[in-house]
């Protein structure tokens, strides 16, 4: 057995994706948003939270899946990307779960038609379950990293 990893596991669509506890901060329910001018269509605006002026990106426009009404069920993760905050929305964020290292691949090159760079891998959970899991990072390249720290300012 290899090392315990504790995920927060959310859904985009039918598709289970994962990030790690540790760069969760917190999970909203939606709440009305600042649209921030020429900024990239996947980045929906800015909330502030607790004093704290934080980038909201759509997952779900960033990784090019189509677009969808917000339910009840939709979420922001605010999540540590670096040395920020931002937040992510999703369809659902469902639960937490431990993962066995071991039980993690390498990703393929596309998954759903979203390409590799955005993973970390793909986690074995049970007989049946696939989780894929985000690198932060990579869902945010430098340049936009640095327009959302200009927008923060």
């Amino acid at each position: 057995m290899g090392e315990e990893k504790k995920v927060i596991v959310f859904a985009l669509g039918a598709e289970e994706y994962g990030v790690e506890v540790e760069k969760v901060r917190t999970i909203e329910r939606m709440q009305p948003m600042t649209r921030v001018p020429k900024a990239p269509e996947f980045i929906k605006g800015v909330i502030n939270l607790r004093g704290v002026v934080i980038p909201i990106i759509d997952l779900r426009a960033r990784f090019g899946l189509e677009q969808k009404e917000n339910s009840d069920a939709t979420r922001i993760i605010i999540v540590s990307a670096g040395d920020f905050e931002v937040g992510l929305i999703v369809d659902s964020a469902n639960d937490v779960i431990d993962l066995d290292t071991d039980n993690i691949d390498n990703p393929p090159e596309i998954v759903g038609g979203i390409k590799a760079k955005y993973l970390d891998g793909i986690a074995r959970v049970g007989e049946q379950r696939l989780l894929v899991l985000l690198n932060l990072e990579q869902v945010l390249d430098r340049h936009e990293i640095q327009q959302l720290e200009r927008v923060e300012e």
